[in-house]
């Protein structure tokens, strides 16, 4: 389907069968269209119903106030800034929405760290801290987990609401990822495989780096909950049907849990585990765009609008102008990330409506297509937007190849004006929050 044009039906509901014939690969794992709608109108919604106080109360609960926008500031749908700015409008001083301005300064910390250790997101970037080594935990997802047939109803209810929606409430993610390394000793990265099947969210940096800060290489402690606690912020959801209450593995007090799940950490070889963290520093920011003037447009370019930076603001696009710029669904790409339908619906939606494509998405290998849209539109050079995605800078320097490419960055959520430690969020923090909430 090379070159063909994207046409997605005017009723969503048949949106799973037509991409499921564009990307039978795809759809030959799993046919599931998620109900999260893609795309920039879905998005401002999002960002209009943001309550900074209302979070900060609520965002531990399953049904609290979260904003529901990590799809779209994955995909670049919105911005980190914009969700900040429409944040401090809502309210008077900045610290009263320093719970949200933190989150988001999460993602910005992930995205750092994982531009300084590329592919080791995938290692265990310290030893675990629970008095078992990477030796002690199995390689590969046990299949009753993702199934959702473990017989616990809220593990089970997790599964089967990350494979029918894309999305998990934080709190869920970070209890299912202590249930599959602490209490199945599995590890860590076979979860984070999974997880990245499925979300709409899904980078392998706040992907990843989670679910080490939770199993413990990429934290001082092992994250785990007791059943207290997940019964609390579940509202009793899942707890009162469930067919392993009467011998529910997390119903104790966590010294209790913690001698069942690390019953080595007293003795010196699990103590021995513990050491210092590996350090990760990065040097001030430079200056990362400079500021578009109309009569910079390049006339003699088009732009690629790649799944990282989705959103009306998009660097490159602006540059070229409207009429010039180029999205593309490549099946090999989606595989090689292991999206699901789920997640290219998503995309597809959220790139269909993107002002400046003009009906510009096309279906087929990402370099061959948009060279072939360049030489159409007589372009001497292709601009596209900074991305850490290995497979999409393989993609920039295989079109390097072809003509001149120009890689736009877009402006940082926050400047570090100095060396910083980014070994924990805390040292990033220290630097980060006084420019965020002053």
């Amino acid at each position: 389907m090379s070159g063909e044009r994207l046409q997605l039906p005017e009723s969503r509901a048949l949106l799973g069968p037509v991409l499921a014939r564009a990307f039978p690969r795809i759809a030959a794992v799993g046919t599931e269209i998620s109900p999260i709608v893609g795309g920039r109108v879905a998005a401002e919604k999002l960002v209009a119903r943001v309550e900074p106080a209302d979070y900060a109360r609520t965002r531990n609960f399953l049904g609290g106030a979260v904003t529901g926008l990590s799809p779209h500031l994955r995909h670049g749908v919105v911005g980190l800034t914009e969700v900040f700015a429409v944040a401090l409008q809502k309210v008077r001083q900045p610290r009263q929405a320093e719970k949200l301005i933190s989150e988001l300064a999460w993602r910005d910390y992930y995205q750092r760290v994982y531009g300084l250790i590329g592919a080791r997101v995938w290692d265990d970037l310290e030893p675990y801290k629970t008095g078992f080594t990477a030796r002690d935990y199995a390689d590969e997802l046990p299949a009753d987990i993702s199934l959702g047939q473990t017989g616990l109803a809220c593990m089970d209810g997790f599964a089967l609401e990350l494979k029918q929606t894309g999305y998990l409430h934080n709190h869920a993610r970070m209890w299912m990822a202590a249930y599959v390394v602490h209490h199945r000793r599995v590890k860590w990265q076979a979860g984070a495989r999974w997880f990245l099947h499925h979300l709409l969210d899904g980078d392998v940096a706040s992907n990843n780096l989670s679910w080490q800060w939770v199993a413990s290489p990429f934290s001082h402690k092992p994250y785990f909950f007791n059943r207290e606690n997940l019964e609390r912020y579940t509202e009793g959801k899942y707890c009162a049907d469930c067919p392993a209450r009467k011998k529910c593995p997390f119903q104790a007090d966590y010294d209790t849990l913690a001698g069942r799940l690390f019953p080595r950490l007293d003795d010196p070889v699990g103590a021995a585990n513990v050491r210092e963290p590996l350090m990760l520093r990065t040097l001030a920011d430079d200056v990362l765009v400079e500021d578009l003037k109309p009569e910079g447009v390049m006339g003699d370019a088009v732009a690629w609008v790649h799944e990282d930076a989705l959103r009306p603001g998009n660097a490159a696009a602006m540059v070229v102008g409207s009429g010039r710029a180029i999205s593309v669904l490549d099946e090999d790409y989606f595989a090689g990330q292991r999206y699901s339908l789920k997640r290219v619906g998503f995309i597809a939606e959220s790139v269909a409506g993107l002002a400046g494509l003009e009906g510009e998405v096309q279906i087929g290998p990402t370099a061959e297509t948009v060279v072939a849209f360049a030489r159409r539109h007589g372009a001497a050079r292709i601009l596209t937007t900074e991305s850490l995605n290995p497979a999409i800078r393989q993609i920039m320097a295989d079109l390097a190849q072809v003509m001149p490419l120009v890689v736009m960055s877009e402006p940082p959520f926050v400047s570090l004006r100095s060396k910083t430690d980014l070994t924990r969020f805390s040292r990033y923090w220290r630097k980060a929050e006084g420019q965020l909430l002053k």
